[in-house]
């Protein structure tokens, strides 16, 4: 089997590029490589587990967004072969290609913190990512105590996903009348609530108002669900700011526990098996399992006819979906110039990222952003609006304009 474009992945990225490459060339040869029968708008999985987004409606079937004329193998890839453009599958096929585009997101590594895969969707330990009628489930049957809310050290898609659902629980405990019994406490390995400056200030001005305990520069190691515990290496700062430092050279580490009656998190993230087992991926460094391509261009550096994007991608911006939008036209782009014999000199994609930061029952704020989180908000819409500033109008936007737009329009190729 061979196909003159092979893309592994039918989620959001795959469908894109294989919609915008059939819109340029109906008679192209594509194929996309995808096990899944049905297709998840996740973007509104941080409403389903607050209870204003129904979970069924993030939910179509994979079939009815295969573009037309695009070839759907139905299988599990299983091992990527860059030297002699060829994919094998699960079942033991082969499927040959002339342009390979990698589009497959990330997978969760339920075991990259102790004691995670035991008590998961149980003892009160929630995961928008996975399963957000539990996280549901949990908020309604919160009495009071400590809410949990935290993220891993690696690298997470949709990374103000954490945050979101710690706003809108501390609203619905309001509504609920234990908000006076309750500690929101939100423990980040990072240093600073959100990257870009513009964006941060407004955050930091919610979290104050909402008295929500932030500590900074805690990684999470390890769960104890049965007891409701959570365990945390946090690096030790001298009253400067420097780290402190032992001779050996590392920084001092200390462990705080933390009890919990409710524990939210985003899981531990990398690149599936296959992807970094394969030639395409960086071997070291902070982007090791991600795969290797001109930040630009999203070329891979040592294949010139492999592209990758989306979440799989080692890129220095946010792992988004509106990402994606941005990355799409200059991949087709550039698979199109290789075709004809061109060269793949499309370097137009600047790191735009985009992250609706729902603070609230009715608010949001719309960070975009792009390489060296700088500030890249959309120009028209800021005419009318402030993004920085939490709104109801980008709430609107947030629940009923995006999925819309995604299921109409950026999955048809559209947008």
């Amino acid at each position: 089997m061979r196909h003159k474009v092979l893309i592994i992945g039918g989620g959001t990225a795959g469908i894109t590029v294989a919609a915008q490459l059939k819109l340029k060339d109906h008679n192209l040869d594509v194929a996309i490589i995808e096990p899944s029968d049905k297709h998840y708008y996740q973007p509104a999985w941080t409403l389903v587990g607050a209870g204003t987004f129904k979970y069924e409606d993030t939910i179509r079937n994979e079939a009815d967004y295969i573009p037309k004329g695009v070839k759907w193998i139905r299988e599990y890839a299983e091992e990527i072969d860059s030297d002699h453009n060829r994919v094998k599958l699960r079942n033991g096929e082969v499927v040959d290609y002339d342009y390979l585009v990698v589009a497959v997101g990330v997978q969760y590594d339920w075991t990259g913190i102790e004691g995670l895969a035991e008590t998961i969707d149980k003892n009160g330990v929630c995961s928008n990512y996975s399963n957000p009628l539990y996280t549901l489930e949990v908020l309604k049957g919160f009495k009071g105590g400590n809410a949990l809310f935290t993220q891993p050290a690696t690298q997470i898609k949709c990374g103000g996903a954490p945050q979101k659902i710690m706003y809108l629980a501390e609203e619905f405990f309001q509504k609920a009348g234990v908000r006076k019994k309750t500690n929101v406490i939100f423990a980040t390995p990072g240093s600073v609530i959100f990257g870009v400056k513009e964006f941060a200030i407004e955050l930091e001005r919610i979290i104050e108002k909402k008295k929500i305990d932030v500590r900074y520069h805690r990684t999470l190691k390890k769960i104890d669900g049965p007891n409701k515990k959570a365990y945390y290496e946090v690096v030790r700062y001298d009253q400067t700011g420097c780290v402190v430092l032992q001779p050996s050279g590392d920084p001092e580490k200390y462990e705080e526990v933390i009890d919990f009656e409710m524990l939210h998190l985003a899981p531990p993230q990398s690149a599936p098996d296959f992807v970094k087992h394969s030639k395409l991926v960086y071997n070291e460094g902070p982007n090791m399992g991600w795969v290797k391509v001109d930040i630009n261009s999203l070329q891979s550096m040592e294949y010139p006819n492999v592209f990758a994007l989306g979440d799989v991608a080692a890129l220095p911006t946010a792992k988004t979906g509106a990402a994606v939008r941005k990355q799409a036209p200059v991949v087709v782009d550039n698979l199109l110039k290789l075709m004809q014999g061109k060269a793949a000199d499309n370097k137009e994609y600047t790191g735009y990222s985009s992250c609706p930061l729902v603070t609230g029952y009715g608010k949001m704020l719309l960070a975009e952003f792009g390489y060296n989180n700088k500030r890249m908000s959309d120009p028209f819409i800021s005419k009318f609006v402030d993004t920085t500033k939490e709104k109801w109008s980008m709430w609107i936007l947030k629940k009923y304009v995006l999925p819309f737009m995604y299921w109409k329009l950026m999955l048809r190729g559209k947008a």
